[in-house]
């Protein structure tokens, strides 16, 4: 044979081998596979089985996939991302006789397995434990226990004793802004705030997983729940209100209302609430002062009746005075506290809160264009904000012709008569400085094209004078304690009696100071109400506006200031000089 024959032979003889490696290779490879690709059904099978098991059919109920992977409900937020509430899936102890097909529905003897869960759960009665355990029905016997306590509820043996995991709502800020916020009734869902108005986003399965953006700044509420506080333990006031806006979007910041609740503690209808919650359980407090309650308002309503007039061209000249002795109008008697001297101008009357000046100026305006200005302040309708509990104020009776009678349109002018909301006083002082426009509150957080263009009420001018005369009664008047060094505070005193049987209560007040910073650019309004404050060693002895809710302000305004960036700067300030020779001795300071 010759040599190439042998070559070739040899050539082809390798390649046989190769090609036979190579079948070998890839039959190994692809059985490798199948073997993997079994093993991986397999897995998966065990692996939805599991989910199934654990997620889908716990405790009887069926879900969804997008209720595993999603909370039941969305969050809440503040402006800046902070919790305010969120859902999260706890275990809770069930009996669920009713599962049981076969033979009795527990294993061990029924005061057996009491005293043994009352060893696990030593806050529990074995009375009523007991009792619950001779239902035929699924009944609750705790809401919440730990991983721990599961392990031992377990261990005892009984499969009608369930732990199934439920969602549960936590507010982690405790009571801080509960009256924004409202709670979550397992049955009837979202209640009284903000987890009511938006119940179909947090619940919806396109929008649970996007939290509900408020306008409210956690830190802002804070600063004003701790203050409003402060202010009622230091003044011993039944309660308090409060509201901060921002005056050009109407935005709410913080809204409180005191004494508060805690939407973690409030009961729900259900008869299986464990005793220890039933013992912490409060819903006395849910009412809420700021949007759903009334008051007259008193002297906070002078500077409104005044920028009126200005605008309305009857009041032309500042320096124009008007006389401060008693108004006689029928058998009504409308005077001053303490003797102001002859006459004041229309600063004076706001500077020291004179009622005859005030209601002098009111009826050379006119029930028609008072009536028309509280109207366009929407002081007639309720409050406009989110929130399902809003008061409708008490609105003045009007005469057949339309207009409020004499006697009305003045005393509307200083605060009585007419009885509002604090939120609706709070957007009246917005458009009073912001430059007369009208906004509605919101309690949701605005982007630029969101802001409504709301209404114009005042004339720009007379916002600027307005912007200055509510200075100068901080500078010079009653709002002294309100005086913030460097923010250029604003504002108005309110102190009025409350209405009782047969008139005015006189030793009930409701004290309000109404303000904005700063005053030569506002941004925000800040309103605070103590509810019957009493003369306290804290305040001199006096329970009027000037020394209980004044302060409120002037402590929160420093709080919340460098918070919104507005930094103290005492080189600036509203420019007054135009106006300070009109006050005695202004020229002075």
């Amino acid at each position: 044979m010759s040599t190439l024959a042998v070559s070739t032979k040899v050539s082809t003889s390798r390649k046989r081998v190769a090609n036979v490696r190579h079948r070998t290779l890839t039959m190994a490879k692809a059985r490798s596979l199948i073997v993997l690709g079994l093993f991986a059904l397999v897995a998966m099978a065990a692996l939805l089985r599991i989910m199934w098991l654990g997620l889908f059919a716990e405790g009887g109920r069926h879900f969804s996939l997008s209720d595993a992977l999603m909370p039941a409900r969305g969050e809440i937020v503040d402006r800046n991302g902070e919790v305010l509430a969120r859902d999260f899936s706890a275990y809770a102890l069930w009996f669920k006789p009713d599962e049981m097909e076969d033979g009795p529905p527990l294993v061990h003897d029924r005061k057996e397995v009491a005293r043994a869960l009352v060893r696990i759960f030593p806050d529990l009665s074995y009375s009523d434990v007991l009792k619950k355990l001779g239902s035929k029905k699924g009944v609750h016997l705790r809401e919440r226990i730990l991983p721990e306590e599961a392990n031992q509820v377990h261990a005892l043996g009984e499969p009608a004793i369930q732990i199934p995991r439920e969602p549960d709502r936590i507010y982690p800020q405790g009571s801080m802004a509960a009256h924004v916020l409202g709670y979550v009734d397992q049955d009837d869902g979202g209640q009284v705030g903000m987890e009511s108005y938006f119940e179909k986003e947090l619940t919806s399965d396109q929008s649970r997983m996007q939290p509900a953006v408020l306008s409210i700044d956690a830190r802002v509420q804070g600063a004003l729940e701790d203050e409003l506080g402060r202010g009622m333990a230091l003044s011993n006031a039944k309660g308090a209100a409060g509201v901060i806006l921002d005056v050009d979007t109407g935005e709410v910041l913080a809204l409180a209302s005191l004494p508060s609740f805690n939407p973690n503690k409030v009961l729900a209808k259900d008869k299986w609430v464990p005793e220890e919650l039933a013992r912490q359980g409060d819903t006395a407090n849910v009412f809420n002062r700021v949007t759903n309650q009334v008051y007259e308002l008193g002297s906070t309503f002078k500077p409104i009746t005044v920028a009126a007039a200005i605008d309305a061209g009857t009041i032309r000249d500042l320096g124009k005075r008007y006389s401060t002795a008693p108004v006689q109008v029928g058998r009504f008697s409308i005077k001053d506290g303490h003797a102001m001297g002859g006459a004041l101008n229309p600063p004076e009357i706001l500077i020291h809160s004179s009622n005859p000046g005030t209601a002098r100026i009111a009826d050379e305006l006119g029930p028609a264009r008072l009536k028309s200005t509280m109207e366009k302040l929407g002081m007639n309708e309720r409050p406009y904000i989110e929130l399902p509990a809003r008061g409708f104020p008490l609105w003045p009776k009007s005469n057949p012709d339309g207009n409020w009678p004499r006697i009305t349109t003045m005393t509307v002018a200083f605060g009585h008569g007419i009885a509002v909301t604090p939120l609706h006083l709070a957007s009246a002082y917005a458009a009073l400085v912001n430059g007369g426009v009208w906004r509605p509150a919101t309690l949701k957080k605005l982007s630029p094209k969101e802001v409504p263009a709301g209404r114009r009420v005042f004339k720009a001018a007379t916002s600027a004078k307005m912007r200055q005369m509510l200075r100068m009664i901080v500078v010079y008047g009653t709002g002294k304690k309100a005086n913030a060094p460097g923010f250029r505070v604003g504002g108005k005193t309110g102190s009025a009696e409350k209405p009782g049987v047969g008139g005015y209560r006189r030793s009930s007040l409701v004290s309000t100071f109404a303000a904005a910073f700063p005053m030569d650019r506002p941004r925000y309004v800040v309103i605070a109400m103590l509810d019957e404050p009493q003369g306290t060693v804290a305040t001199s002895g006096q329970r009027t506006a000037a020394w209980n809710a004044a302060p409120v302000v002037g402590r929160v305004v420093p709080r919340i200031g460098p918070i919104l960036g507005i930094m103290p700067d005492e080189s600036r300030d509203v420019d007054i000089t135009d106006l300070r020779p009109l006050i005695p001795g202004g020229s002075a300071h």
